[in-house]
């Protein structure tokens, strides 16, 4: 019964993470489609700090149960919603998406309809010869990997350990503190959205993800070998019961260094690539592309989770997180060569931004 609600959450969750941002950025407006597509994130990093601070006092089976209120309004609300007017222009339902965007916008000023035609192009392999959706396509797949490979998924799971190191008495503590810092840099970057732009959010986060996990792996080739270390390949050995001054200080260098890193994943490469899946791609192919990528997302987060413990094997730890360090100067590099700047623009001039129009 365990299995079977685990995958039936899954699946679902994987819909969600597929339908939300989609939905909101065909129902947004483009001054503040960055601040809403960024509260698909927010709302994720407030429901794991919540679900965080209800485990300090819940059992797991009270905690399942608070876990079915948040879909259940979700259900609710949604009933009054309207379907998006690009879908219903797409269903040559014209009356009903001019009344979507009459309750959505409060007027149809500053609309602009999707081609005429694109809902029966559908999607062909033979379409990725165009620059309008390979272009795309590669951005998409290649943020959803690079958002992975930073060393998001190591980063948590070593939390607790590292505050444990650090000498904090309550390791549950870490978590909600995880959870605080997540939430208010998520926050941050969801009310700048749309006046720094994803570019330059998305540069700077990685420059920072850069330094902090540098650091990271400085601290563990700085404690390897050293008469306290629980650190070497396992970091979830047991921590020495009388750690020295030096250990503790360095424990403290892994704990700035663990916060700086995920102040800068949230400001950027947490919320944004979710908010570009949703902006980048032509009507017509968008289903299929936003799948392919949310699949890279999963795919590519099973994959760090599992190889992660066997890569530090190989590497050690300092290796490890000086490889994610890598990754993250590759897409910096990555953001300033090839992302285009969004903000402000429809969805249509996106399109036509892709293919050269």
């Amino acid at each position: 019964m365990l299995l079977g609600g685990r995958l039936l959450t899954g699946l679902a969750c994987g819909i969600a993470s597929l339908v939300a941002p989609v939905y909101i950025s065909e129902i947004a407006y483009p001054e503040v489609r960055g601040l809403l597509g960024s509260c698909v994130q927010l709302m994720v990093v407030i429901g794991i700090l919540l679900a965080y601070l209800a485990g300090w006092v819940l059992k797991w089976r009270w905690l399942a149960v608070l876990g079915c209120v948040p879909p259940s309004f979700m259900l609710l609300l949604m009933c009054c919603m309207p379907e998006t007017p690009r879908y219903l222009l797409t269903q040559h339902k014209r009356q009903e998406a001019a009344a979507a965007m009459q309750f959505l916008w409060g007027s149809e000023q500053g609309w602009e309809e999707p081609p005429v035609g694109a809902e029966h192009e559908g999607f062909h392999l033979a379409q990725l010869r165009r620059p309008g959706v390979y272009k795309p396509f590669i951005i998409g797949i290649s943020l959803m990997a690079f958002q992975q490979l930073s060393g998001i998924n190591a980063v948590m799971f070593y939390a607790e350990t590292i505050f444990e190191e650090a000498k904090f008495k309550d390791s549950s503590l870490a978590s909600v503190i995880v959870g605080i810092i997540q939430v208010l840099f998520t926050a941050v970057a969801a009310l700048v959205m749309d006046r720094a732009g994803r570019r330059l959010l998305l540069a700077l986060s990685g420059v920072v993800m850069v330094f902090s996990t540098s650091a990271f792996g400085a601290y563990f080739k700085l404690t390897q070998g050293g008469p306290s270390n629980s650190s070497h390949v396992d970091l979830l050995a047991p921590v020495s019961m009388e750690p020295t001054s030096g250990s503790v200080g360095l424990a403290w260098l892994a704990v700035g260094s663990m916060c700086l890193f995920i102040a800068g994943f949230a400001m950027g490469w947490g919320p944004i690539p979710w908010l570009l899946m949703s902006e980048i791609f032509p009507l017509h192919v968008k289903g299929v592309a936003t799948g392919v990528c949310v699949l890279t997302n999963w795919f590519m987060a099973f994959l760090v989770t599992k190889e992660f413990s066997s890569l530090m094997e190989v590497l050690r730890p300092y290796g490890a997180f000086w490889l994610a360090a890598a990754f993250c100067i590759f897409s910096v590099l990555f953001t300033l060569a090839c992302v285009p700047e969004t903000k402000g623009k429809t969805l249509e001039q996106i399109t036509a931004h892709f293919e050269g129009r």
